[in-house]
């Protein structure tokens, strides 16, 4: 079998799944973000397929496959050609059509839900395992980030929101169970719908220090949410504190040099929570004022899920000039013109005797009151909720861990349905629109996320549900006739019992072999040589625990069996 192991680790690998993904002969690079998976890799795909796909049957979902090439008409209908933007990836075929290349299939699955007639054939659950591609501007840590990756995305149509409910939690509940089936500790948490537009979404978080999310989470509480969509509790503002700042009328005053919230705070009298920081967006193309309080980050996922903005970026500096009249670190929205839209942070309502710039190079105004000075158009909650802030509902405090999204499902609501008129008769016999849900996993991120939380400094530790063999059978000494037909006798037994064994016959030494499978990370690991061989037994290691036991030679396969059959079920135990 083609195992190109390596010994040392490639330079070009950081996270140790990428790492070691490539030592262990399981994938090779042939442009950023686009892999080949060599033979092992294959095994281990089509297993976590296997167990995705069977707890997608298990809700009762059927599968389907649509194509990747995909008319870019149907992108245009829904408005997700330009959301996408330089991610979808654009062609024209000879004929001048121009295409695309599914990343998400949300646009051919409402066409195809165009042929249910009536509410009586509600609820439907379709999935598929289909490769798609995103143009990733940044493709890193193996199969961590790709732009070509099998993704299982299933859809559910039903009559109503309380419809909706059911398989939106069908679906969580089978998540779970695939999760934990493949060996990775995943976190429900609370995330954005982003792009995919609707009402509400749960993404799957596997800790890991070498994941790119910021999970805001309160095991107390039973509370995590990507930070893109975490909420914390503030303490109340002080009303004496804000009245004794208090102006009958904002003050100018000069602050020559100050650039940044924290040169404000340390020679003006004017602490972070007491400043209005205000930022410049470009949001569809219109300048808008974003106001935090000083001490506040702005998390920007917020910003867009709050005012449905398809196209977000920071002015530049000469727009801002061109419109306020002075650089970054002198802005404020007191007497802004009338049409310059205003969005402002929860934090900042009703509050006074507050500081901010005067939309004049080093000059700031103090005691500002927001209600009174500033013309708010919209409230929204802005901020980025921080490590320590205690948790809205039950006031523990929060922390933030870093996590790899390994899925993410989401209520659409009508979104498709709408913009494709797709209707089925209700009912009282009048049409009636279908509410969507949508559900996916990435496989090869799966993969890549289970070694990330199961390997040691020798390799990959694959779970046994989901390791490319559950056994090795590695002859110690090949060039010896009675140990080498002791060796195949046993992995003729191995296959005869139902596991799936591979053998080492190689003509390499005992400790080549020995280390060769550990780093490919094969559950069991079988060993025959003289020694055993001479007193009928064959040594049994469990590569999770280093354990080893010496088994008769002529109950190999009833151990092994055994060994496999407890792993798997102390898998599917574990919490």
């Amino acid at each position: 079998m083609h195992i190109p192991t390596l010994r040392e680790d490639p330079a070009e690998a950081g996270a140790p799944s990428h790492r070691l993904l490539l030592r262990a002969g399981y994938i090779r690079q042939l442009m950023a973000g686009h892999y080949s998976l060599l033979p092992l890799a294959v095994r281990v795909r089509l297993k976590v397929i296997a167990v995705i796909r069977d707890e997608m049957n298990r809700i009762g979902a059927q599968e389907f496959l649509m194509p990747v090439m995909q008319p870019k008409e149907i992108w245009q209908r829904s408005g997700r050609f330009a959301i996408m933007g330089d991610e979808l990836f654009k062609l024209k075929d000879r004929k001048g059509a121009e295409l695309v290349l599914g990343m998400t299939h949300e646009e051919v699955i409402t066409q195809l839900s165009g042929e249910l007639n009536s509410y009586r054939e509600l609820p439907q659950l379709w999935y598929q395992f289909q490769t798609k591609l995103r143009d990733e501007p940044r493709p890193k840590a193996g199969l961590m980030r790709t732009r070509e990756f099998t993704m299982k995305d299933s859809y559910s149509f039903d009559l109503d929101a309380a419809g909706l409910d059911k398989s939106f939690e069908a679906h969580r509940t089978a998540y779970l169970r695939a999760y934990q089936r493949i060996g990775i500790p995943a976190i429900p948490v609370e995330a954005s719908n982003g792009a995919m537009g609707g009402s509400g979404s749960t993404e799957f978080i596997c800790p890991s220090d070498t994941g790119e999310d910021d999970i805001i989470y309160s095991p107390e509480c039973g509370y995590a949410a990507n930070a893109e969509a975490a909420v914390s509790a503030l303490a109340p503002a002080d009303p004496s504190a804000d009245a004794e700042a208090a102006l009958d009328a904002p003050l100018r005053f000069d602050t020559p040099g100050v650039r940044t919230i924290e040169d404000l705070a340390t020679g003006y009298h004017a602490p972070g929570d007491r400043q209005v920081k205000t930022l410049v967006y470009v949001l569809d193309g219109r300048l808008t004022l974003v106001l935090l309080r000083g001490d506040h980050a702005l998390e920007e996922q917020k910003l867009i899920d709050a005012t449905g903005a398809v196209s977000v970026r920071p002015a530049e500096a000469e727009e801002i000039f061109a419109e306020l009249g002075a650089h970054p670190g002198s802005l404020g929205a007191v007497g802004v013109p009338s049409d310059l839209p205003i969005i402002a942070d929860l934090a900042l309502r009703g509050r006074s005797g507050m500081t901010t710039g005067a939309n004049t190079d080093d000059v700031h105004l103090r005691g500002v009151d927001v209600a009174r000075d500033i013309s708010v158009g919209r409230w929204a909650d802005l901020r980025a909720a921080e490590e320590g802030e205690p948790f809205v509902r039950c006031g523990n405090p929060l922390q933030v861990i870093k996590g790899i999204e390994v899925g993410h499902i989401f209520k659409l609501g009508y979104k498709y349905t709408d913009v494709f008129d797709i209707t089925v008769s209700g009912p009282e016999g009048k049409p009636v629109k279908p509410v969507m849900g949508c559900y996916g996993i990435g496989v090869e991120r799966a993969m890549a996320a289970v070694i990330e939380v199961h390997h040691d400094e020798k390799g990959i530790i694959w779970p046994v549900s989901i390791a490319p063999f559950e056994a090795v059978v590695v002859v110690a000494q090949q060039n010896d006739a009675a140990v080498a037909d002791a060796g195949e006798r046993a992995y003729q037994a191995l296959l005869d019992a139902g596991v799936d064994v591979i053998i080492d016959d190689r003509p390499d030494r005992a400790g080549v072999k020995f280390s060769d499978a550990e780093l490919v990370g094969i559950p069991f690991r079988i060993t025959i040589g003289k020694r055993g061989l001479a007193a009928g037994t064959a040594e049994l290691t469990d590569r999770a625990t280093a354990e080893t036991v010496m088994v008769p030679l002529d109950d190999i396969a009833k151990h092994v069996r055994e060994a496999v059959t407890h792993a798997a079920a102390a898998l599917t135990a574990a919490k």
